[in-house]
């Protein structure tokens, strides 16, 4: 097995892009990428690129008929079908996006194929973690979704248990309607409650359907939880399903929007919560999955301030080489920041948290707070179901 982590890149994946003024502007990607390498991580990972996902690929979560009507607002813009949800307000068309996507797709499949492979334990694909797409439809800033097809390509090589975490701010809808009725996938999502966001999906009481009962996990945060209830929620549900699955890999999802500076949500997590998190999923699956971790990006939308920071510390991660908080930025760095957004860059890797103190579920549970309640609900749905105690 290689002693590198894998990052998955290609310079061709800032080309998704929905056009001026969309919230995913793809300039989050390329100063990710510019402050991975301005931090010394190139000589810690093996930058890796792959090809395009094709369409028997695709169609292992994807409809035919979807993929064709992707493929025709691609060539066209003008010929989008809303009905597939391609043209509309958060999906506008826009050329190439078919062969985009499938990129992006392909980059988050060859991570799966590597951790599979023993080629590597941990492979990273940032510009992936597109949660939304359905298998008939664009959703939410999302054409194809490359970790339900990451999942299904793992399951197709032979694996029999795959646990999903997605810790973005939205519920990860999208997956969970892959595997609905599949027991092989424990999907777990931590998330703003749907009263309050988009998709408006991810209530505790969706535990899956069929042989999947029980492999549906959704802890539905009220709005304004911050640091402390987030790894308290986190911890309170996710070590114990990881622990009882066993997953032979891992793949989590990094959405970067759960932090208090997102435009589009209302949770207030900070940078050195969002490292914590992606600790605790390196640890776990080295505890239980024999080291096997796919970690995907995702939503976040302070382009400049948050996403490149967060993402960083994960490649970090990855890679056995932690970024400090306390670390740094590099001026060159912060130089290019100004130079393609006119905005002023962050001048360290932390908000100033770090350590990130919470309160361990096993200390005690207090009924009337809200937080609480929604750790509660998520394990009286879930627990039984899968023999644990509520």
């Amino acid at each position: 097995m290689s002693g590198r982590a894998q990052l998955m890149w290609d310079e061709a994946v800032t080309g998704y892009d929905f056009g001026p003024g969309h919230p995913m502007d793809p300039v989050r990607l390329i100063l990710t990428r510019r402050l991975v390498s301005a931090l010394g991580l190139d000589r810690e990972v093996e930058v890796v690129g792959a090809k395009p996902a094709g369409e028997s690929t695709l169609r292992l979560v994807h409809r035919e008929d979807y993929i064709e009507a992707v493929k025709a607002a691609s060539a066209d813009p003008r010929a989008a079908d809303g009905a597939y949800g391609i043209g509309t307000l958060d999906d506008p068309a826009f050329t190439g996006m078919h062969e985009v996507s499938s990129l992006i797709a392909g980059l988050s499949v060859g991570a799966a194929e590597a951790v599979w492979r023993g080629e590597t334990q941990h492979a990273v694909n940032f510009a992936g973690g597109l949660h939304h797409a359905m298998p008939g439809g664009a959703a939410g800033f999302c054409i194809y979704n490359d970790a339900s097809l990451a999942i299904a390509r793992l399951l197709e090589l032979g694996a029999e248990r795959v646990a999903y975490v997605d810790v973005d701010v939205h519920h990860g809808d999208g997956v969970q309607a892959a595997f609905w009725e599949d027991p092989r996938v424990l999907t777990i999502s931590l998330h703003e409650h749907p009263r309050t966001l988009f998709p408006q999906t991810g209530w505790p009481e969706e535990t899956g359907g069929g042989a999947g009962e029980g492999a549906a996990v959704n802890v539905a945060l009220p709005a304004g939880t911050g640091d402390a209830g987030w790894l308290r929620a986190f911890h309170a549900v996710v070590p114990e399903l990881i622990a009882d699955f066993r997953p032979q890999v891992l793949v989590t999802q990094h959405g970067a929007d759960t932090h208090f500076e997102d435009p589009l949500a209302h949770l207030a997590v900070s940078l050195d919560a969002q490292r914590a998190v992606q600790m605790t999923c390196h640890s776990l699956a080295h505890e239980y999955a024999d080291g096997r971790w796919v970690a995907l990006g995702g939503g976040g939308y302070a382009v400049t301030d948050v996403v490149p920071r967060s993402w960083a510390h994960l490649v970090g991660i990855a890679a056995g080489r932690q970024i400090a908080p306390e670390t740094v930025i590099p001026e060159s760095w912060r130089q290019e920041v100004f130079a393609r957004t006119r905005e002023l860059a962050p001048g360290r890797m932390t908000d100033g948290r770090w350590p990130v103190v919470f309160r361990e579920w096993e200390a005690g549970y207090d009924p009337a707070d809200r937080l609480d309640q929604a750790v509660l609900a998520v394990r009286r749905a879930v627990f039984p179901l899968r023999g644990l105690l509520a």
